[in-house]
């Protein structure tokens, strides 16, 4: 394809915007797709003494704008008001604090960290 001189920076300009766009398009799957999977994985990684506060994890888009997008993953009602209790553990009623009767169950942490690194990893791949 030919340019002459005036077109060229038109050109330019054109080709840079598609390029961008498709890179922001890209992060964005990424960033569903991580958060799809490190959904699946809080419901995998949870507590189960019954299995409500494992299947009430979920993700939704809090923002999304033109250039960014910022997804969150939470633990639905009515199970939500556990969840820093079993990740941090908590004072057992009669007071004490014993690793017997209530001790911290890390599973939101890890999960956090591996969709950190995973979305690191997967957008530098692209």
């Amino acid at each position: 394809m030919k340019v002459s001189i005036a077109q060229f920076a038109d050109v330019i300009s054109k080709e840079l915007s598609e390029f961008r766009e498709e890179k922001i398009d890209n992060m964005k799957k990424i960033i569903d797709d991580v958060a799809k999977e490190t959904t699946s994985d809080l419901k995998q990684t949870s507590p189960k003494r019954t299995g409500e506060y494992a299947k009430h994890w979920a993700n939704k888009t809090v923002a999304e704008s033109a250039l960014k997008k910022n997804k969150v993953v939470y633990n639905r009602n009515p199970t939500y008001r556990v969840a820093h209790l079993l990740e941090k553990g908590h004072a057992m009623r009669r007071g004490g604090r014993t690793f017997a009767h209530s001790p911290a169950i890390p599973h939101i942490e890890p999960a956090y960290e591996k969709a950190d690194k995973e979305i690191e990893r997967r957008i530098k791949q692209i």
